[in-house]
C-alpha cells in the first residue's frame, strides 16, 4: 500500500494493520529460516509497509502534540 492509503485509515485501524504486518513479518522470517520461503522479496516489501505505517502514526502524534502546545 501507499502512504496515502494508510493516511485514510483511522488510528485504531492503523494500529491493527501495524500488528498484522509485524505478525506477517515474523511468519515470513520463520519460513525463511526453515528454507520454505519461495518469494524472498516479500520481506523487504513488508518492512517498508511497516515503516510507512509507523511514519503515519508518528506524523499524527506530532501534529496532535503540536496542537496541544498551541492551546497552552
Amino acid at each position: 500500500m501507499f502512504a496515502s492509503q494508510y493516511r485514510q485509515l483511522n488510528d485504531a485501524e492503523l494500529v491493527t494493520k501495524f500488528l498484522d504486518l509485524k505478525e506477517e513479518l515474523f511468519n515470513l522470517r520463520f519460513q525463511n529460516a526453515t528454507s520454505s520461503l519461495e518469494k524472498h522479496n516479500l520481506i523487504p516489501a513488508l518492512k517498508k509497509d511497516i515503516a510507512r505505517v509507523e511514519t503515519v502514526l508518528t506524523e499524527r502524534n506530532l501534529t496532535a502534540s503540536a496542537g496541544e502546545k498551541k492551546d497552552n
